[in-house]
């Protein structure tokens, strides 16, 4: 990367696989080739539970890549494997719990790469990080469908240690009560709902978000122990 210095910008939102995207999430991801973004998702294929699948075809409205065919006479989607890159908008999309992914630990492996990602970007150059978490839709920005936002508006975060900030937002969110009418909300009504005392899991049970902080840690790229001071 051709910069002497690198400032980000994040929406923080959830995040349909990796719990939510933060500073982490978007430097890696964002800043990935098209060649990266892929080895990034590489570990995890999704398939389709046809017991489960409503022939409604709304995954398939979120597929970029071709990795979605729908069978008009069983009226059931099934997954192309040889176009399919591992993104995850397609279990976004499905209301029915009709679509995970074959490997059970392809999100965990895929926070790692996130957090290795970063690294590459920032290390050895100065860098700064804001996020934003005001209108905390339950999905990727992505989605062209994503729904009302789960938590209300808190403010803007900024901080030299991205992991530390994604550990802030993270725990303020965790923190806040969840929205009426939402995602998160709706899930939490659902008879026998399970609680994970987790707003980013109780939303997307499928997601995980903690191995991201963990690994990011882990290989040096900052501290997930903070002190907030607070601007007005």
């Amino acid at each position: 990367m051709d910069a002497d210095v690198f400032i980000s910008l994040s929406h923080f939102k959830g995040h349909e696989m990796t719990g939510f995207g933060g500073a982490i999430k978007n430097i890696g991801m964002g800043c990935g080739s098209r060649a990266g973004k892929t080895e990034q998702h590489s570990n995890g294929q999704p398939s389709v539970d046809e017991s489960l699948c409503r022939g409604c075809m709304r995954c398939q409205k979120e597929c970029a890549n071709n990795g979605l065919v729908f069978d008009k006479e069983t009226k059931k989607m099934h997954v192309d494997l040889e176009h399919c890159v591992g993104c995850g908008r397609c279990l976004g999309a499905c209301n029915f719990d009709a679509i995970a992914f074959n490997n059970n630990n392809a999100i965990e492996v895929l926070n790692r790469r996130m957090a290795e990602y970063t690294k590459a970007v920032i290390d050895g150059r100065p860098n700064f990080h804001i996020s934003l978490i005001v209108d905390v839709s339950p999905n990727c920005d992505c989605h062209g469908e994503n729904d009302a936002p789960i938590l209300p508006n808190i403010g803007m975060f900024a901080s030299f240690d991205p992991l530390a900030l994604d550990q802030a937002c993270a725990d303020a969110c965790l923190a806040a009560t969840p929205l009426p009418n939402s995602q998160l909300s709706d899930n939490m009504a659902h008879e026998g709902f399970v609680d994970h005392h987790d707003h980013f899991k109780n939303s997307t049970p499928e997601s995980e978000w903690k191995t991201c902080l963990e690994h990011a840690e882990k290989i040096g790229i900052g501290s997930r122990e903070y002190e907030i001071i607070v601007v007005k």
